[in-house]
C-alpha cells in the first residue's frame, strides 16, 4: 500500500502529503478516516470529498461518526458512486440508519476499534492514574497520543 496523507500540519514523516481532504481523497484507493470530533472536521467527509473519491474507491470511518455527512454517503453507496464503505462509528449511535444492514458494499462493525490489548491497558492506566490525581487533590490529565 502507498500510504499518504492530510494533516492540518505537515509532519516530519516519510510519506507525500496532500494540502486538503479532497486532494488526499482524489489520490487514494483507500481513504481512512482518523480525526477528532470537533466543529472544524463536523462533516468533514461530505459530497465533495467523496465525489473526490470515486466510483473506484473506499471510505473507512474509525474516527467518530459526526465526521461523515452519513446521508450523503448512504446515497453514494446506493448509487454505487463510490466502491464501498467500512465504518465502526456512526453519526448516531447506537443507532444505525437501517438503510446500511441493505448494503452489499458497505461493512458495518460496532464501535470496537479501540479494542486492542495495548490502548485498552492505556485507557486502565490512564483512568488509575487520574483516580490517583483526584483523589491527591490534583487536576486529572488526558493523554493523547
Amino acid at each position: 500500500m502507498k500510504i499518504r496523507y492530510h494533516n492540518r500540519n505537515r509532519k516530519d514523516v516519510p510519506y507525500p502529503y496532500d494540502p486538503d481532504p479532497a486532494t488526499l481523497a482524489k489520490n487514494a484507493d483507500v481513504l481512512i478516516v482518523v480525526t477528532p470530533a470537533s466543529a472544524e472536521t463536523n462533516r468533514i467527509i461530505n459530497e465533495k470529498i467523496l465525489q473526490a473519491l470515486g466510483p473506484e474507491g473506499y471510505v473507512v470511518n474509525i474516527a467518530r461518526g459526526s465526521v461523515v455527512d452519513e446521508p450523503v454517503l448512504l446515497r453514494y453507496l446506493q448509487e454505487k458512486k463510490i466502491a464501498g464503505a467500512g465504518l465502526d462509528v456512526y453519526a448516531d449511535e447506537p443507532r444505525v440508519p437501517p438503510e446500511f444492514f441493505t448494503l452489499e458494499n458497505a461493512v458495518l462493525f460496532p464501535h470496537v476499534g479501540s479494542a486492542t490489548v495495548e490502548t485498552r491497558k492505556a485507557m486502565g492506566d490512564l483512568q488509575i492514574e487520574n483516580l490517583r490525581r483526584h483523589f491527591a487533590g490534583k487536576p486529572v490529565v488526558t493523554r493523547v497520543v
